[in-house]
């Protein structure tokens, strides 16, 4: 006779006030439709509601699920997806300047991440300043790489031109928020055949967690050791794949050949904070506090791609202990965005 191992499940049945969701997105008119993509008619006219919305259907989900704040920033691949310079820095003031008088209504509510036009990186650096002093944004919110006079090359932050945009970043002291975005043409050929791979799916977290990894084997954090970077996703897999990067063929000598100093894992815990957003995997997160631990990891929502409620119901019922729900529900983040 088989004995069957019974183990009893904790769950929370109440909703956890006082949560903050920081990667939540909005758009305005010039950018809304670049979000579209492979979705039927139905579905997108959901989700264009949704994007443009935010003191509506946004604040009653919010109130009905327990989310005291969102950090706001505007929809991917938006303004990096802008090859002229001009129009990608244009575009920038007026979204930045449109989400400080939506949070000037509620600011109890909201709260910013800037766009900025990182096809300049001098430009770049000035509106983030001006975000950051003059209209109290807590930090960047970046859709992966840029793309500038050549639409058709990918411009990634571990390049020598960005090295001034990263001092600023470093001298105003605020997070910087690498969000996903589809690879180019060009670089997604191993998805022939199966396009639904190159968004959410599985291609926004392989692009992003490339750039992450590039960031941290150039240097950067050697130059610049107080850079904060969030991803979401809960890691875009970096959590499970990290030791797997410094330690491959771990018996041949100098197999990575690269700028940093450090194993990448140790940046990776240094310099590195992951969100919920769009993983609502309790496996997975519990995975993640044991590589990173609880202090790392902060909830989010990835609203309106993702459901409020779906995020929500998951989180106040995992089975992880309520200091531990407390930290990565709201106060990492007050301690990390600096919400006061």
């Amino acid at each position: 006779m088989m004995l069957r191992l019974l183990i009893p499940t904790v769950v929370q049945s109440t909703v956890m006030l006082g949560k903050i969701g920081l990667e939540e997105h909005f758009a305005i008119p010039e950018t809304v439709d670049v979000s579209k993509g492979p979705l039927p008619a139905d579905s997108w006219e959901e989700l264009r509601m949704r994007l443009l919305d935010i003191q509506d259907k946004r604040l009653r989900l919010m109130d009905e699920h327990g989310i005291e704040m969102m950090l706001l920033s505007l929809n991917s691949p938006a303004i990096q997806a802008i090859p002229d310079v001009k129009q990608a820095i244009d575009i920038a003031r007026i979204s930045n300047d449109y989400l400080a008088a939506e949070i000037a209504k509620r600011p109890n509510r909201f709260a910013g991440l800037a766009a900025v036009p990182l096809q300049d990186a001098e430009a770049a650096a000035k509106e983030l300043t001006r975000c950051v002093r003059d209209l109290g944004f807590k930090g960047v919110l970046v859709n992966g790489f840029s793309q500038a006079a050549d639409p058709n090359r990918p411009l990634y932050y571990d390049m020598p031109s960005y090295l001034s945009f990263w001092e600023v970043m470093e001298r105003l002291d605020v997070p910087f928020y690498m969000h996903p975005r589809r690879a180019l043409p060009q670089d997604s050929r191993i998805y022939e055949g199966h396009r639904w791979m190159t968004g959410a799916a599985w291609g926004f977290a392989h692009e992003t967690a490339v750039h992450a990894l590039r960031l941290m084997a150039s240097g950067l954090f050697d130059r610049h050791p107080r850079l904060t970077i969030v991803l979401g996703h809960l890691g875009e897999g970096l959590p499970a794949g990290i030791w797997r990067v410094d330690n491959c063929n771990a018996w041949a000598i100098k197999k990575h050949d690269y700028p940093a100093k450090k194993k990448l894992a140790e940046y990776f815990l240094a310099n590195f904070y992951i969100t919920t957003s769009g993983n609502f995997r309790t496996q997975t997160l519990i995975g993640a506090m044991l590589e990173v631990g609880a202090d790392r990891i902060m909830f989010s929502i990835d609203w309106p791609f993702e459901n409020i409620d779906h995020a929500s119901t998951w989180f106040d019922a995992a089975p992880i202990s309520e200091p531990d729900r407390l930290k990565i529900g709201r106060t990492n983040a007050l301690r990390v965005f600096k919400l006061g």
